[in-house]
């Protein structure tokens, strides 16, 4: 699964991602979580867009917006059969931007948390999912969920799963609005493990109101947590 990634936007974000438009704030997150606003990249009539998203599907036939804390992944194995997934993978495809992600080592009782990037440490894209949901008074809510596949042999040992990363030439065609479903399953693979890095960092990530650069930095004794 995907439970906390990062996004460092830099000077190209825009650039790289080809948005007709920009945020009015874009600021880098070194701890997002589940029910955060976060950017996220769409496309209308062939124009990109960016905007922010809560993290956390929430089907536009929810009774509650609550659920969208359930729903912060969607399986690659079953988003053409699930009913919260099969009409957004058809009309609703997106981008979610990152520069990196944690997963749990499960080490006896304990979960020692890893950080994975790509060792170019450019910006990429996981494949994701949205919805629009409105309460009782016509109020919009957009939220994304995040598109996971089987681990590659550098996540394995770490994990289960791994969220499924877009390679940049497969984005244009992810985002395309009439490309044939059945096609684009093959771009939710996992991707190369020589392309990326993991290792261990401080439990201090394990807290949300935690928000530093030093969360991504190497830890050598994970045995006490930190807060910074």
């Amino acid at each position: 699964m995907c439970g906390s990634y990062t996004i460092v936007p830099g000077e190209n974000f825009y650039k790289r991602f080809g948005t007709e438009n920009r945020l009015a704030r874009l600021r880098s997150s070194y701890n997002i979580k589940p029910g955060f606003f976060m950017p996220v990249v769409t496309t209308n009539e062939s124009k990109r867009r960016v905007s922010l998203m809560k993290w956390g599907l929430i089907p536009s036939w929810a009774k509650e917006p609550a659920i969208g804390y359930k729903m912060i992944n969607a399986r690659s194995e079953t988003i053409n059969e699930k009913v919260s997934y099969r009409i957004p993978f058809k009309k609703q495809r997106c981008l979610v931007p990152a520069s990196g992600f944690y997963e749990w080592k499960k080490t006896g009782k304990e979960k020692i948390p890893y950080y994975l990037k790509l060792k170019s440490e450019n910006l990429f894209s996981f494949a994701g999912l949205f919805d629009v949901w409105k309460d009782e008074e016509g109020k919009e809510i957009f939220s994304y969920t995040i598109i996971t596949t089987e681990p590659n042999p550098l996540v394995a040992p770490i994990h289960n799963r791994m969220p499924a990363i877009l390679e940049e030439k497969n984005e244009e065609k992810w985002l395309e609005e009439s490309a044939a479903t059945n096609k684009l399953l093959d771009f939710l693979k996992p991707f190369p493990e020589n392309e990326m890095e993991a290792y261990p960092v401080s439990r201090a990530v394990n807290y949300a109101e935690n928000n530093s650069e030093d969360l991504i930095k190497p830890e050598r004794d994970n045995s006490q947590p930190k807060l910074f």
